[in-house]
């Protein structure tokens, strides 16, 4: 019996203490409580804002990004099932003012950028199958965005679905249990933004997005020019270079140069503007291999050598050949072929290459030039070789020999027939049988 009482009075004192560790617990070990549904919803993998952050729509999903909205987007992913309009990645790269985008990208803008992918999304599902019909054209469907501004829903009698100004060219393109994606041909901008910008830019007349071109007339032809077809990625220009340079180099007399010179200076302008086309044609895809020669090289030029009419332009041109070269393929081509003339933008004239002392010679004669500091600068477009003299063109010139006088035979002259006859016949007592 005292043993009974014993163990219910150690039980009564552990209890005792257990609950007074437990009511002097601080207020950092908060009590277990079960949370709300909406406190414990969880983006699965096969929510519509997984499959935006995976699709091929990357600039917009770059900019939810920067804009600091996935908390918001998920929060209305599971509260709704949303549409979103997704701008295609050509109208946010190209189609897209610069001034406007990095308007977009500053910091202190960043109301603006969340107000503008805002409005891209509205809390209801709207499939294909639910848009308004042609026949509601003239009084089209609102619908609310996540940012309180409205979008309007149209169709054509085509059957071409229409959001506000913006063309659906990939409609119900991701398609999840809790929202639909639809592909659209540019980028959907609220006038609060759109005011934004042009108080920002104290312009009212401004616009967000490029205005397209006029029509382009061909020189040639005096014709519209008509829409080139896309070439994909990484193709080779269609034009040869020598059509891509027209009208070609300036033929206009350039200053001479040196105290004798009407300005005493080089045209720079004109030979700028040379240098912006070779780097034009390279940005378009075209190569370039420069054979530059070195200072030593350039000081001895003369100024014979650089008064005549465009003489400097046609200098710079020999020097650039439409390909890409480095020293291996120049050597390896040398020494399997011997002499490889390689063509110059300087045409028709080209440039002779040849081995000799294990290296590569440029030109011939007393013009020649060695390759001696090799591949200065090569990135898979434009190739620039050192060498250690300035090369010019061979003139074709045709080779006279001087040939020894020779004496004059003065030949009789032959007599016919019938005056061989006739003297026969008669004798030679006339003059003309003598």
């Amino acid at each position: 019996m005292g043993s009974q009482i014993y163990v219910f009075l150690n039980l009564f004192f552990f209890l005792t203490a257990l609950f007074g560790f437990s009511a002097a617990l601080p207020d950092e070990y908060p009590k277990t409580k079960h949370s709300s549904p909406s406190n414990s919803a969880q983006i699965n993998s096969n929510s519509v804002l997984v499959a935006l952050l995976d699709s091929h729509y990357t600039e917009l999903a770059e900019l939810v990004e920067k804009a600091l909205l996935l908390q918001t987007l998920e929060k209305a992913v599971t509260q709704h099932n949303i549409t979103i309009f997704a701008p295609r990645n050509e109208a946010l790269e190209r189609q897209l003012d610069p001034e406007f985008k990095r308007f977009l990208l500053e910091p202190g803008n960043l109301r603006s950028l969340q107000t503008l992918l805002l409005f891209h999304i509205i809390p209801t599902r709207i499939g294909s199958h639910q848009w308004p019909s042609s026949t509601t054209e003239s009084t089209p469907t609102h619908h609310k965005t996540l940012c309180n501004d409205r979008l309007h829903l149209t169709s054509k009698a085509s059957g071409e679905r229409v959001v506000d100004l913006a063309k659906v060219i990939r409609p119900d393109d991701v398609v999840r249990p809790d929202g639909v994606i639809h592909g659209i041909e540019r980028l959907l901008i609220p006038r609060s933004v759109q005011e934004d910008f042009n108080r920002r830019r104290n312009l009212q007349s401004i616009s967000a997005v490029l205005p397209e071109g006029a029509p382009e007339v061909d020189p040639r032809t005096h014709r519209l020019k008509k829409p080139a077809s896309p070439a994909p990625a990484g193709s080779p220009p269609v034009l040869p270079i020598f059509d891509a340079m027209a009208p070609g180099p300036s033929i206009a007399p350039a200053p001479a140069p040196g105290p004798g010179g009407p300005r005493h200076h080089f045209d720079g302008e004109s030979q700028v503007k040379d240098f912006i086309q070779m780097g034009r044609l390279v940005s378009e895809g075209y190569v370039l291999t420069v054979l530059a020669p070195n200072d030593e090289a350039m000081a001895k030029l003369t100024t014979d050598q650089l008064s005549e009419p465009g003489a400097p332009e046609q200098i710079m041109y020999y020097h650039l050949i439409p390909e890409y070269q480095t020293e291996e393929s120049m050597y390896n081509a040398v020494r399997r072929f011997g002499k490889v003339r390689y063509d110059t933008l300087r045409l028709p004239h080209k440039v002779v290459a040849e081995e000799a002392d294990g290296s590569v010679k440029f030109g011939q004669g007393d013009g020649s030039a060695y390759l001696f500091d090799p591949d200065i600068y090569t990135d898979g477009r434009i190739s620039v070789q050192g060498i250690d003299g300035v090369l010019f063109p061979v003139e074709d010139s045709t080779l006279t020999t001087k040939a020894t006088p020779v004496a004059k035979i003065v030949a009789k002259p032959r007599r016919g027939k019938l005056m061989e006859v006739a003297c026969t016949m008669l004798g030679s007592h006339f003059t003309g049988c003598q």
